[in-house]
């Protein structure tokens, strides 16, 4: 099992940086993909990025791509997401989830019913 707990959310403005951290506790963390999913106000939740257990594979959204990174290290049982160039509309309560699995790529990964585990989110605010 594979409990995720989000940190690192907080008010930004347009242009600017946030690293969010993904600590998960539990055994099988080495085991598992990552995922950050995004939900903003009146909206459904939504893929961000993914990574595969190992972190040899990542996938992202296209309204991501080129401006966040996603990484883990698995020493520290963590996950991260950098945040760079952020926009007004990346607003958004941040999940962290996690799945275990070996055998897929991270692009395996992309939609909330693939994952069993999901921690309680963290907030994202960009000011424009």
């Amino acid at each position: 099992q594979v409990q995720p707990v989000e940190s690192g959310g907080g008010l930004v403005q347009a242009g600017g940086s946030l690293r969010l951290s993904c600590a998960a506790s539990g055994r099988s963390f080495s085991d598992s993909a990552m995922g950050w999913f995004r939900q903003a106000p009146g909206k459904e939740r939504e893929f961000v990025a993914a990574i595969s257990w190992s972190g040899g594979s990542t996938d992202y959204a296209d309204s991501v791509k080129g401006r966040f990174t996603i990484s883990r290290d698995n020493a520290k049982n963590t996950v991260y997401l950098q945040m760079n160039s952020l926009k007004p509309e990346d607003t958004a309560v941040y999940y962290c989830a996690a799945q275990r699995g070996k055998y897929y790529s991270a692009s395996f990964y992309r939609q909330e019913r693939k994952y069993d585990y999901w921690g309680q989110g963290t907030q994202v605010t960009v000011s424009s």
